[in-house]
Formats: C-alpha cells, structure tokens, sequence
C-alpha cells in the first residue's frame, strides 16, 4: 500500500471499456518536492465513483496499488510492461473534524497508583 497528497488537476469522466471493465482516471500534483510532478492514478470498476465528492484543486490523500503486467505485440513479438497506480481510497486533507468549535478539555493530573487510598472508590 502506498499513500500521497496532492491537489487534484485532472478528473476524468468514466470510461466503459469491455462489458466487464470499467475505469476512471485522474491526476493529482504533487507540489511538495522541487520539481512537482502530476501523477495519473485509476479508478476500477466498484471504485469509480469514490472521486466524485471532490473537485479539481482540492487537496486529498490518495491510498493506491502499483499494478505491472507484461504485454506482448501479437503482431510483432515485442514485449512491453505497463505500469498502473490504482486507487482504492480518496481522503480530503486539511478537514476540520466536525467537533472542532468545542473548548480544548482541562489538563488533569495523572492518578497516584502507588497510593493505597487509590483503592477506596466511593462505589
């Protein structure tokens, strides 16, 4: 499993490409090294749909698999190997949790367990 946040630039519409398969792609910018890079992730089957609630420019965390498989020219004989990012979960970064508003909870001292009072509990 692998991880990456980045805003999204590219979301594509989803493509039906046997009566079996379907996928969606989109691209997300990579903007945190020194030279940014836009990397294309996929979305198969069951999973298109997970990049519907986010728009181009938010900024998400993507939970992906790195896919390989080899192909062969029926043609010519050569062999080439393909490489795919697959997706499987979409996260928005710098969401604030719902209870954000609520006041930070008072410090409270550690309990003393080596104090043999600590056994007399009122019930």
């Amino acid at each position: 499993m692998f991880s990456m946040n980045g805003k999204i630039v590219v979301k594509n519409d989803t493509q039906q490409i046997k009566d079996t398969f379907k996928k969606r792609e989109f691209v997300v910018s990579d903007e945190g090294s020194q030279y940014p890079q836009e990397i294309m992730f996929q979305l198969v089957q069951d999973k298109c749909d997970l990049i519907d609630p986010f728009q181009v420019g938010d900024e998400i965390k993507v939970n992906f698999n790195i896919r390989g498989r080899r192909w062969e020219n029926p043609k010519t004989g050569e062999i080439r190997f393909f490489n795919s990012l697959d997706a499987w979960r979409i996260e928005k970064v710098n969401q604030q949790p719902a209870d954000s508003n609520l006041p930070p909870l008072p410090d409270s001292e550690p309990a003393n367990m080596g104090d043999s009072d600590a056994d007399d509990l009122p019930f």
